[in-house]
C-alpha cells in the first residue's frame, strides 16, 4: 500500500503464522505491512521460529500476545478461538515440515494443531533450501493441500540462504500482501470508487419522549455498505438508528432525523461516485415537537401539525454530475407503477421496487425479493435470496451505470464539503 492510501484491510483480523526458516525474519516486516493495511493480526510461531526472531518482537510490532504452546499456561483453548475469529491463516515462512504436517493432517502445535479447527481461508507461503521446493514429498504435499482449497504461493527464485541459486526464497512482501486482499476480497470491479449510502429508518421528534419512524433495519443498506468496501469500494453510510454492528471498513455518520441525514449526505454527495439512497427517510415531521412530554389527558389531537420533511434524493439529483444514483421504492400496493413514477420524478438511474408485505421479506427481514427498474426501461425481478446476495446484484447494475456516465462532466474531488 502507498502512503495516504486507504487500507484496503481495513478490519480484517488474521492470524500470521510463522515457522521454522531462516525467511523468519522477513515476517517482521510483512507484519507491519499487514497492520500497515489496516489488519489486526495475532502473531502464532512454531518453537523452531522462536530460534530465529524472538516472540517479543512481533509482540511489541502487532500490541498483541505472541502464542506459541498448545499447552502453554493461560492458551484459554487458543487452537479454537483464534480460528474462530480469525478472516484468514497466513502462515509465512512455511517450512517443508509443516507443509507435511498440514497436508496429512499432523497437529503436534498450536499451529498446525489451528489448521485443522479453521474455517476460514488458509494460505501459505512457503521458503525453504536445497532444491528441497522441487522434490516429490513436497509437490505432493503442495498438491494436496491446493486441492483442499489452501492458497499455496510459489517461491521465488534466487540466492538462497546456502548461497546456491534455486526456487525457494520467500515471495515479495507486495506479492504476499496483494495475495492476502485478493482471497479476502476476491472481487476489485469497485477499487477507486466512492460509494455513499443511506441506511436505516429516521427519527422526527413528537416530544423528548415520543418520535415518528418506520419499520426499517436498516439491513438493506449496511449490506450494501459490506458489499461495496469488500469490492474496493471507498465507502461512507450514513446511518439513522438501528441495532446493527458497523460494517468493516465502512465509515459510518449517525444520524437521527430527516434533515441532518440531508445535510450529511449533501455535504460527501460531490465526493461520491455512487450513491444509494436505501434509508427509509420519515415524509413528515411535526411542526413543532414539544420542548416537554405531552400528558395522554387534554391534548387534542389536532395540536400534532405536520410538514413534509426535505426529499433528500430529488435534491441530490438537482447537485449530479457524474454520479450514479439509486433509490428504493418499499411500497405496499401499486409497487412497478409507484417505483416507475419515482424512478422518473427523481431523476434515478436504478430504483429497487420492494412490496415490504411480502411474507418472509421487507423490513426486519434477512431476505428480500425485488424488482429493479432501470432508466433505459430495463426491469429485472430478482427471487427471495439474502439481502447479502441482494446487495451484490445492486452494485452488479449500478456498476454497469458507471461505464455510462457522462464523459466530460467535472466531478468535484473533495471528499467533504464544509457543513
Amino acid at each position: 500500500m502507498t502512503d495516504g492510501a486507504r487500507p484496503l484491510l481495513g478490519g480484517a483480523r488474521l492470524i500470521l503464522g510463522v515457522t521454522g526458516s531462516i525467511a523468519a525474519y522477513k515476517a517482521v516486516g510483512l507484519l507491519r505491512a499487514l497492520i500497515r493495511d489496516g489488519a489486526t493480526v495475532d502473531v502464532v510461531m512454531t518453537r523452531a521460529a522462536a530460534k530465529f526472531v524472538t516472540p517479543l518482537t512481533f509482540e511489541v510490532l502487532s500490541g498483541r500476545p505472541v502464542r506459541s504452546g498448545l499447552f502453554d499456561a493461560h492458551q484459554e483453548m487458543k487452537h479454537l478461538s483464534l480460528p474462530e475469529q480469525a478472516d484468514a491463516i497466513l502462515v509465512a515462512p512455511a517450512t517443508a515440515n509443516f507443509l507435511a504436517k498440514a497436508a496429512l493432517g499432523i497437529a503436534d502445535d498450536l499451529l498446525s494443531t489451528m489448521l485443522l479447527t479453521a474455517r476460514c481461508p488458509v494460505i501459505c507461503a512457503p521458503a525453504m533450501d536445497g532444491g528441497m521446493w522441487s522434490h516429490p514429498t513436497v509437490t505432493a504435499h503442495v498438491h494436496a493441500l491446493r486441492g483442499r482449497g489452501v492458497t499455496v504461493i510459489d517461491p521465488e527464485e534466487g540466492p538462497l540462504a546456502s548461497g546456491r541459486l534455486g526456487r525457494g526464497r520467500l515471495a515479495d512482501e507486495e506479492h504476499l500482501l496483494t495475495r492476502v486482499r485478493t482471497v479476502l476480497m476476491p472481487r476489485r470491479d469497485f477499487y477507486g470508487q466512492r460509494v455513499l449510502l443511506s441506511a436505516g429508518p429516521t427519527q422526527e421528534a413528537i416530544d423528548p419522549v415520543r418520535y415518528i419512524s418506520n419499520r426499517s433495519s436498516g439491513k438493506m443498506g449496511y449490506a450494501i455498505a459490506e458489499a461495496a468496501f469488500q469490492r474496493g469500494a471507498e465507502v461512507v453510510l450514513v446511518s439513522g438508528p438501528t441495532s446493527l454492528s458497523p460494517p468493516r471498513g465502512v465509515e459510518v455518520v449517525p444520524v437521527e432525523t430527516a434533515e441532518e441525514m440531508a445535510k450529511q449526505m449533501t455535504a460527501r454527495f460531490s465526493w461520491s461516485t455512487v450513491v444509494v439512497m436505501a434509508a427509509a427517510v420519515a415524509d413528515f415531521r411535526p411542526r413543532q415537537p414539544a420542548a416537554r412530554k405531552l400528558k395522554k389527558h387534554g391534548i387534542p389531537t389536532a395540536a400534532l401539525l405536520l410538514e413534509p420533511t426535505t426529499d433528500i434524493l430529488a435534491a441530490l439529483s438537482g447537485r449530479r454530475t457524474t454520479q450514479v444514483l439509486v433509490g428504493f421504492a418499499a411500497e405496499t400496493h401499486d409497487l412497478l407503477a409507484n417505483a416507475k413514477a419515482k424512478l422518473a420524478s427523481k431523476g434515478l438511474d436504478v430504483i429497487i421496487a420492494n412490496d415490504v408485505t411480502r411474507p418472509g421479506a421487507g423490513f426486519g427481514s434477512d431476505r428480500n425479493a425485488v424488482t429493479v427498474l432501470e432508466r433505459d426501461g430495463r426491469a429485472t425481478d430478482v427471487p427471495l435470496k439474502s439481502k447479502r446476495e441482494l446487495a451484490d446484484d445492486i452494485l452488479d447494475v449500478a456498476r454497469r451505470w458507471l461505464t455510462r456516465a457522462g464523459p466530460g462532466r467535472k466531478r468535484t474531488p473533495d471528499r467533504h464539503t464544509k457543513l
